[in-house]
């Protein structure tokens, strides 16, 4: 899988938020089984619950082998040098196990929540990154050798060509194998395609749609997530009532073993290296680990 070998990773890790919802010991444990079940990552995000490097710490702490990645950690969230600050830290700490995903986020998390102004989100980025490269040549620390990796939450194509030529690639979330193609023609053959893929265990197609329209129509009221879909070729009607079959059904793989492995096939062949499987249950705080371990297969 092309450079993602030097961290490591194999073809499929996991993406999952359900840890916000358990105490920490438990999150510990959680973290220990995905490593012994075989999977090359672990992905957590940032919104209004744990403080992600805070949570990426507890991880690497609780595991000896796994990735654990922020997917994404939030730009507004702390200023450049902190998280640069941050970055060194667990990364010398936990040699090449840390991966640092970075993105703008959305205008109502950060104008409404952070009390920011959410505004060219593309040159908020690329400063953003200017400015953690210049704290490279003050940061007094001990540091990791190499300096360590960093990714970007990525959709459209300028967003992209920047995860391309500023990071070692990128992280889409909430996107079908469509848009893998699409990443990687953009970005070229040499960087780092790390996609989101969600999915629902489950061969009943009544249950399965249900669990995930559940978590798509959570995204539609989100214009990055609108924008980029429309690029895809979906429309308002696609948008309505938590999102139509065939939406829902290009988001969210749903079906067995066989189902599931092959979207992720199908990432694969568009150009991913490694693919991010978010698990989805019904409910939220119960983590789905009898799907993790009937999925592990998938993780080698």
């Amino acid at each position: 899988m092309k450079e993602t070998r030097a961290l490591g990773l194999g073809p499929v890790g996991l993406w999952t938020s359900y840890l916000d919802f358990q105490p920490a010991a438990r999150v510990r444990e959680a973290a220990a089984e995905i490593e012994e079940l075989g999977y090359s990552s672990l992905w957590v995000g940032e919104n209004v619950g744990r403080e992600v490097l805070a949570q990426a710490g507890v991880l690497l702490s609780a595991t000896r082998r796994l990735v654990v990645a922020t997917g994404i950690a939030n730009i507004w969230a702390r200023d450049p040098v902190t998280t640069f600050a941050a970055q060194c830290t667990l990364a010398e700490a936990y040699p090449g196990r840390f991966l640092l995903g970075l993105g703008v986020s959305h205008a109502r998390l950060v104008e409404g929540l952070r009390g920011h102004r959410y505004e060219r989100p593309l040159s908020a980025m690329r400063q953003y990154l200017d400015a953690m490269d210049r704290a490279a040549n003050v940061y007094r620390a001990v540091r990791p050798s190499p300096l360590p990796a960093r990714v970007l939450a990525a959709l459209g194509s300028r967003m992209l060509s920047l995860a391309g030529e500023r990071a070692q690639g990128a992280h889409p979330y909430l996107v079908p194998p469509d848009h893998t193609a699409h990443a990687r023609e953009v970005m070229g053959p040499g960087p780092w395609l790390m996609p989101e893929q969600a999915v629902v265990l489950e061969s009943d197609s009544i249950r399965a749609r249900e669990t995930a329209r559940a978590h798509v129509a959570r995204y539609l009221s989100l214009p990055n997530y609108l924008k980029n879909l429309r690029r895809l070729g979906f429309a308002d009607d696609d948008f309505r009532d938590g999102g139509s079959d065939r939406l829902v059904d290009a988001l969210v793989a749903w079906g067995d073993e066989e189902a599931i492995n092959h979207r992720v096939q199908e990432h694969l062949d568009a150009g991913a290296d490694h693919v991010c499987l978010q698990v989805l249950v019904s409910d939220r705080t119960r983590l789905p680990t009898e799907q993790w371990r009937v999925l592990a297969s998938m993780g080698a």
